[in-house]
């Protein structure tokens, strides 16, 4: 992961951070599933939206805990 980090040109960054946060929505979104969760669509469209990488660690640390999906984003 070093060597993805000390990519500097903006354009390759972007798609890399891009990629970053599409897993990490997915994982939020599978821990949920796994867990019989119930996403409502306007979560879910929230979570894929979403493209801050601190709010997602959140929300993935969060997702192993929370009884629904208004817990997630408290």
């Amino acid at each position: 992961m070093a060597v993805l980090d000390e990519i500097k040109h903006p354009w390759v960054r972007g798609w890399i951070d891009y990629g970053k946060a599409m897993g990490e929505t997915r994982a939020i979104l599978m821990v949920l599933q796994q867990r019989l969760i119930p996403v409502p669509e306007e979560a879910r469209d929230r979570i894929l939206a979403c493209t801050d990488e601190t709010t997602l660690e959140t929300w993935i640390a969060r997702s192993l805990t929370v009884h629904n999906t208004d817990e997630l984003f408290d």
